[in-house]
């Protein structure tokens, strides 16, 4: 009977980690959802003299992109970014996290930039804010500000069709 105990506590200890290793980290739904996306105030990446805060967008349905050279995944999801800025269905600003501003701007002279401005978040301050777990994470913020939707990881062709352009002309309207 002494040995019921821990092995009843081991079993359920098993259970949860089992549960959680076969669970999908983009799936984890982010308590910023439908929340008032955090204000910010950061220098634009190519004009560090000039400020951009989310507050310039109200009016307008937008997503915004947090990304850095440094990201393997960021590449992965780039070519997507461009061809989504081409099509001209949403402004896409991009979220520069943790990154130094040369590297930043010579990645995007290499890969094309799909952003309309990007700001840069050298420490990651607001970064915190806005939950960031690494990079790529991607916002789609509403026309009142509120964030509507949060992708974790690359966006992928399925996602945009499936999830954020639905969700785009569904706000858009």
């Amino acid at each position: 009977m002494k040995y019921a105990y821990p092995i009843i506590a081991f079993c359920a200890l098993a259970v949860f980690l089992a549960v959680g290793l076969h669970r999908d980290p983009r799936l984890l739904p982010s308590p910023l959802i439908d929340r008032m996306a955090p204000d910010f105030q950061l220098s634009q990446l190519d004009e560090p003299g000039r400020m951009f805060s989310p507050n310039e967008m109200r009016g307008k349905v937008w997503l915004l992109n947090t990304w850095a050279s440094w990201c393997v995944s960021c590449q992965q999801e780039h070519p997507l970014l461009l061809a989504l800025a081409r099509s001209g269905a949403i402004p896409i600003y991009g979220f520069n996290y943790k990154d130094k501003r040369g590297d930043a701007l010579d990645w995007l002279k290499t890969m094309g930039n799909p952003y309309v401005l990007n700001v840069q978040d050298s420490n990651g301050r607001v970064g915190m804010d806005y939950g960031v777990y690494g990079v790529p994470e991607t916002y789609l913020i509403d026309k009142a500000g509120v964030i509507r939707f949060k992708q974790i990881g690359p966006i992928t062709l399925e996602s945009l069709e499936q999830k954020i352009m639905p969700l785009i002309r569904s706000l858009n309207s």
